[in-house]
């Protein structure tokens, strides 16, 4: 299935986290919180400013991700879910 944001809207796929800790502490996964990390599958086109002109997304597809706990919309594409969220609830693009 495609999927196509509009305006400032991202399709970001969570990256999973370590299943242990530091120690070699094995986490079961009722005690997992989902990981605030993801990496951008799609990205819209911007949004449309106050003037009528396009202001162009920072976040570009293939960019990873920190973004804040409870963003976005969580949907299954294909049996595998994914969020979508607005641009604004990105934190920072990791290099």
């Amino acid at each position: 299935m495609k999927i196509r944001p509009m305006n400032d809207r991202l399709l970001v796929l969570r990256v999973a986290e370590e299943q242990k800790t530091a120690g070699g502490i094995i986490i079961p996964d009722t005690a997992k919180e989902k990981p605030q990390e993801g990496k951008v599958i799609s990205a819209g086109p911007g949004k449309i400013g106050d003037d009528g002109k396009r202001i162009p997304m920072e976040v570009k597809k293939g960019d990873r991700i920190l973004f804040s706990k409870y963003a976005g919309t969580e949907i299954k594409i294909d049996g595998v879910e994914h969020v979508f969220m607005r641009e604004e609830d990105v934190l920072a693009i990791l290099e």
